[in-house]
């Protein structure tokens, strides 16, 4: 016999957990480019690569990157507030993981 309340409570608290931690990842990176701060990551080489990032265009990124944060119309106490709230949002991400982790374990 199927317990579907307890698969439903599976089911939600999955759901649950996906939108927090991809909802908050999402708003954490949107801070920090606010904050001037735009992850730019180095390119990656792959043995069967569909596409690998030159350095050039790599240095190109890290430009536009540095010149995006240099026009921010915000001040630097707003770009201040902006990084102090996407280190919240992925510290939010990372107590989520913590805790289903800390779900699975206990139970």
């Amino acid at each position: 016999m199927i317990h579907w309340d307890a698969f439903f409570e599976v089911l939600g608290a999955a759901l649950v957990g996906t939108l927090i931690v991809v909802g908050f990842y999402a708003l954490g990176l949107r801070m920090l480019v606010r904050a001037g701060r735009s992850p730019v990551v180095s390119p990656a080489e792959f043995t069967d690569a569909i596409t690998v990032i030159s350095d050039k265009e790599a240095k190109r990124a890290a430009k536009a990157a540095a010149k995006a944060a240099r026009k921010s119309p915000l001040s630097d106490g707003q770009k201040t507030l902006a990084q102090i709230a996407a280190y919240g949002c992925f510290a939010v991400c990372a107590a989520a993981v913590v805790a289903g982790i800390l779900l699975i374990v206990v139970k």
